[in-house]
Order: structure tokens, then sequence, then C-alpha cells
């Protein structure tokens, strides 16, 4: 293609594109995703307009090019954001850029870029039996609190949950299924409670404890409430139920920064894979999309029982 025309293309564009923010916004509306995920892909987004002032790129979006986008990719490493954070903002900044490009408004000078390279491995560490066992002993099931966090670390452990699941769980979605009871869920990135988790005697039993405690309630309450003044009987956050675990997880003397909420789903993976879980089920349980995201985990365990470090001897 002829360079001249290339750039009188874009000297076009630039005198008729609307401002970055507005086309953003725009970009956020088309996308057919959840509200959470909108929300997400405008937080990251205002993020990349904000650079693009700063370096005063948002004069001249109509020239930008390949290179200024892996600047942007330097700058939120150089700032201290993790891999996975620069991962996330980057397929952000590629996906509008793809839009624009669809819309006719921009070239798409993103294609291509990647996203930091990532740590082999989890970022969190697994729990031993002993470990949950002391987590869940240093819990004070005296009090109406207590029987709550028991039962709500005691389910992280034996299911796999994430934070938000159980957040999102409410009364009524304890069910049966063939005979067993269950827990439904809306998992991470769904619309709908269209999955589950098996609930045991010895995750259920814990619950039953803390739902007798607790007034009677309809069917839509939350499984896990707060219970303090401000917020009392509202579902626990997030933010809540990590605290909750990490707390659990200091009583019982485990202090460290790659011990979390987290490390109770990696751990619930890797005690079943230990039993004798298969791929299948063990994909089942943790609800990943991608088997190749549980066969790390059959690798990982088959690496440490298998260690060749085992024979060394001196």
């Amino acid at each position: 293609m002829d360079t001249a025309l290339v750039t009188l293309d874009r000297t076009a564009l630039v005198q008729t594109a609307p401002a970055l923010e507005e086309l953003v916004r725009r970009f956020v509306e088309a996308q057919d995703v959840s509200p959470a995920s909108r929300a997400t892909y405008g937080r990251e987004l205002r993020q990349f307009c904000s650079w693009l002032r700063e370096t005063g790129l948002d004069t001249k979006l109509a020239t930008l090019t390949r290179e200024d986008i892996l600047a942007y990719r330097d700058h939120l490493a150089e700032a201290g954001k993790s891999a996975y954070t620069v991962s996330g903002y980057l397929v952000a900044v590629r996906r509008l850029f793809e839009w624009l490009e669809a819309e006719k408004v921009y070239p798409n000078v993103a294609r291509g870029v990647k996203g930091a390279k990532k740590a082999r491995g989890f970022r969190k560490d697994c729990l031993t039996p002993a470990q949950i066992r002391r987590s869940l002993e240093a819990i004070d099931r005296s009090t109406l609190e207590g029987l709550r966090d028991y039962a709500l670390v005691n389910l992280l452990a034996r299911t796999g949950l994430r934070t938000i699941e159980v957040s999102r769980a409410e009364l009524g979605d304890l069910r049966q299924e063939s005979g067993e009871a269950v827990l439904w869920i809306q998992g991470k990135g769904r619309d709908t409670k269209d999955d589950f988790v098996l609930l045991v005697e010895d995750t259920l039993r814990p619950i039953q404890d803390w739902l007798q405690a607790r007034p009677p309630l309809t069917r839509y309450a939350p499984l896990f409430c707060s219970l303090s003044l401000k917020n009392y009987g509202e579902p626990l956050t997030t933010r809540s139920i990590s605290r909750i675990a990490k707390n659990a997880l200091l009583r019982a003397g485990l202090d460290s920064e790659r011990l979390t909420a987290h490390s109770f789903r990696h751990t619930a993976v890797t005690l079943a894979i230990k039993g004798g879980a298969t791929l299948e089920q063990a994909q089942a349980m943790a609800r990943h999309t991608d088997p190749r995201t549980t066969q790390v985990y059959f690798h990982n365990v088959a690496r440490v029982e298998a260690g060749a470090e085992r024979y060394i001897s001196f």
C-alpha cells in the first residue's frame, strides 16, 4: 500500500474521529459480556487513556504505532503491575483496537502485542491436610460468627470454590442431585447458576450448624451473611471472605503472602487428585473451562511424587 495514502487516511481520521474516551464508552457498550466484564474493560481502558494523556499521545491517536502499545506495556510493568495484571490490561487494549478497526475508526496497532510473561506455576501455595485442620481448629465455634467462619473456610477447603462463588450463594442454592446434597453456584464470568459442587457430609454438617443458629430466613437470603451492625444480613463480599480465610490461617500460625483464600482452592484440587480423582472429575469440581488448566495440577503432583531428588544420597 502507498505510504502517502496511509498518511493521508490517518490524517483524515484524526480530524473526524471522536475523542478516545467517547470511543471507549462506545466500545464497552458494544461488548456482549456481563456487566462485571464491562466494568472491568472500562476500568482497564481508563488507565490506558490516562497514560495516553500523560505522554501526549492522546492528540496523536491516528498515528499511534505498535511501538506505542509496547511502550504502554513496559510502563505498566515498571509501575509494579504483576504479569497477570499487565496481561489483563493488554487484552482490553487489543480488543479495543480490534473494535476500532472493525468500525473503520483507527487501524489495529495492537495486533500481536502479547502480555507480560507469566511465571510458571501458581501464584499461591497449597496447604497440607495438617495445616487445614489447624486453620479450622483455630476458629472459635462457640459464637455465631465462629460457626459461620468455620462453615465457610471448611467449604472452601472441601470444594475449591472461588470467593465470588461463595459471595453469590443463597440458601435456595442448597439442593439435591441424584439424592446427594449440592450447592448450585454462579461461577466466574457466568450470568446464571448453572453448575454445582457436591456437599459431602463433612462439608454439609458445619453449614447446617451455622444455618440452625441463624434466625429463620427466606431461600433468597445469602448463604453466608455479614453479622456487623452496619451490614447485618447482607452477603459477605469477596474481600470479607478473603479476610475470614486469611485470619484463620494467621491464627493457625501460617503467616505467608502466598497463603490466602485462593490457597484453599488449590489445596482442594490437589488433594482430590492425590486421593484418586481423574482429570475429568477434578476439572468438573474446579470448573476449569480448559482441561489443560487442571492438567497443571496433575503435573505438579506427579513431579513431587516422582521427584528424582529422592534418589540423591551422600
